[in-house]
This record gives C-alpha cells, structure tokens and sequence, in this order.
C-alpha cells in the first residue's frame, strides 16, 4: 500500500515497533522506579516515573499514527530483560541503550518517509530531537560531579 509516495506497510511495520518499544519503556522505567533505595530516591523515582508516562504518551500517538494510516496496532511489547542489577547506573546504563533503541527506530521512521509525507517526516524529526535530549540527560546522570 502506497500513501504519498511511502511504503505505507513498512510504516506501519516500524511504527508497531516504536509502539511496542515504547510500552516496553513504560514497564522498564515503572520497574526501575520501584528499585530505587537510598537518599536520592524521591527526586530519581519522581524522574523514573515521569518516563513512564512520557513512554505511554509515546506509544499512544504512535498507535494514533497506525490507525490514522489504517494499520492495526500492536498488541506486543518490546523486549524487558531483567538484569538484577538495580544500583542507579546499571539502571541508569539500561536506560540509555533502551532509549538507543527507540532513537533508532524514529531513525528509521524518518528514512521512510524523509521529504515523502510531511506530518510523518516532522513526527519523526520532533521525536528523534526528545530521545536526543532524553539520552542527553541520562549522559549526564552517568557523569561524575568532577567530570
């Protein structure tokens, strides 16, 4: 099926996978939130759990962009590995290839659909730019205060 010039079930295709990693996120941070001990967890939990619900807000809309397209959503998840590592930078180092993974697939969102459907191309652009500043935040959680 072809919208616009794109492959509309490639789209589609990669649009479930961003879903169903999305949704993995919100497992993954509302678990790691629940894990968190010691004198800095009010203002991490607090983070974790923002996370949560920006990955469901994530999936949402990119559920909203399947159907707008006349796909069918998934009902998968993306891949929740348990580590049992559960001090803040093992959670934290998780965290951040979790977010290289969504990163990548808006990546390859954006290939598909670069200057072929505008409202797809900027939904990419403007979710790749979040994940950018997500990763970034996480980058400097990871950083030591003398670094």
């Amino acid at each position: 099926m072809s919208n616009n010039g794109i492959d509309t079930n490639a789209v589609i295709e990669i649009l479930n996978k961003i879903m169903e990693t999305e949704l993995a996120g919100v497992v993954r941070y509302t678990h790691y939130s629940l894990m968190v001990f010691g004198f800095n967890r009010i203002p991490i939990v607090s983070w974790m759990r923002d996370q949560a619900t920006e990955s469901l807000n994530h999936a949402t809309e990119a559920g909203e962009l399947i159907t707008h397209l006349n796909g069918h959503p998934s009902l998968g998840i993306g891949a929740l590995l348990e580590t049992h590592r559960h001090n803040i930078g093992d959670i934290l180092n998780e965290s951040l290839a979790h977010e290289m993974l969504a990163l990548s697939a808006y990546n390859k969102l954006l290939e598909l659909v670069n200057t072929q459907h505008v409202m797809l191309e900027e939904y990419a652009r403007r979710m790749i730019a979040l994940e950018e500043m997500h990763l970034g935040e996480v980058q400097k959680m990871l950083r030591k205060p003398a670094d």
